[in-house]
């Protein structure tokens, strides 16, 4: 590795950058792309170590890759451990964790109109009542506001959730 990064090192001590060679960026960058969670900061990590001296600056400089990535890998083949990503604990909250009434307010305006599958093949419980609907009584009756509550379709997902099945009703014929 040390011969494809351009000048040697005694150039370097001399005040010259070094660079990455042109013909073994492409193969690097393709490689780490490739690979994902640890054993993608593991391969950052091993390549900046053939790197030496100053290698997490010219990795981030020549190849893009990220300084934090770069040490969260050398922690991990320094201590031989692999660090688990949280995932789960990013992103948005759900509807719930930001009104926690939403649901059994929810529950009180689709109650009195749900109804048992008349064939009695399944335990769900369905209702004539629309999503849209729902969210505007949301609005009228429990006194939330339009910006606060979720849109149709995550209510629509709610109820779901919930045990309701929307069902479009079948008009009668004429």
């Amino acid at each position: 590795m040390q011969d494809l990064v351009v000048p040697a090192d005694s150039a370097h001590r001399c005040g010259m950058r070094r660079h990455i060679a042109d013909c073994i960026k492409p193969l690097l960058k393709i490689a780490a792309a490739k690979l994902k969670g640890s054993d993608r900061r593991r391969f950052l990590a091993e390549t900046v170590r053939k790197l030496g001296p100053g290698g997490q600056g010219l990795a981030e400089r020549e190849l893009g890759w990220n300084r934090g990535t770069i040490r969260k890998g050398m922690h991990e083949l320094n201590a031989d451990l692999e660090c688990k990503d949280a995932f789960c604990l990013r992103g948005r909250k759900s509807s719930e964790k930001h009104l926690p009434n939403l649901l059994d307010d929810i529950r009180d305006i689709v109650e009195p109109s749900a109804h048992v599958d008349a064939t009695l093949r399944t335990p769900r419980l369905y209702i004539k009542l629309t999503a849209r609907q729902v969210r505007r009584q949301l609005i009228e009756q429990k006194n939330y506001r339009d910006e606060e509550l979720p849109k149709r379709r995550t209510i629509n997902t709610i109820l779901n959730k919930l045990g309701y099945r929307l069902r479009k009703v079948k008009k009668t014929n004429r």
